[in-house]
């Protein structure tokens, strides 16, 4: 009696949907579009990443939505989720009470960073992902080692795997600004908030 064997051709669209949820969940702190660009590239390839755009420290309110809607042009042409939350700005300006006159890249810069990426590592755990990271050491006027220094406290504090990154390096930056150009994304020409804003104005960074 001869055996029939059966050959089932499954499309490929199934095995690329199998290999993307076969990777590990990365919960991604997004500070702006242009910034996501090439740590997107580079997470997809061992990550399946949500990306959480919580910039409560952008003023004035037009420049967040600049900033949201550039990440979710990304975002979507990219095929990753993206969640944000509303604009809570009073309540990072509670954070950092007291630390107006600080420097750029100073103590107050260390709280909002820390802010954000604590809020990251929150919601995380919320969505049920045990791992986070963030843009942020992509930018070359943003100390990566203090960045990853805070990021994985949090974690240890919080019980989840923080992914500690120096996106700058191997032209990382250069990378970004190529492909932000390619895709027109709004790019800013300040950090953030209200205080380095007075300082763009006033010429010193």
């Amino acid at each position: 009696m001869m055996t029939m064997i059966y050959l089932i051709l499954i499309p490929t669209t199934y095995w690329k949907m199998r290999l993307k949820y076969q990777k590990p969940p990365l919960f991604l702190h997004i500070c702006c579009g242009p910034c996501a660009t090439h740590v997107l590239e580079v997470l997809k390839e061992s990550y399946h990443p949500k990306g959480f755009f919580f910039n409560p420290n952008l003023y004035p309110e037009e420049e967040y939505d600049k900033r949201l809607e550039a990440a979710g042009k990304l975002c979507r042409a990219k095929g990753i989720a993206l969640l944000s939350p509303p604009y809570q700005p009073d309540l990072w300006l509670e954070a950092v009470h007291g630390r107006e006159k600080d420097p750029e890249g100073g103590k107050r810069c260390e709280i909002c960073i820390h802010y954000r990426l604590d809020a990251t590592a929150a919601m995380a755990i919320q969505k049920g992902i045990s791992s986070f990271g963030t843009t942020l050491t992509l930018s070359p006027h943003k100390n990566s080692f203090k960045i990853n220094e805070l990021g994985y406290n949090i974690a240890k504090e919080r019980g989840v795997v923080y992914l500690a990154a120096d996106f700058k390096k191997n032209n990382g930056f250069a990378h970004s600004v190529k492909i932000s150009k390619a895709m027109n994304l709004y790019r800013q020409n300040y950090c953030g908030c209200c205080f380095s804003m007075k300082n763009q104005t006033s010429g010193s960074r």
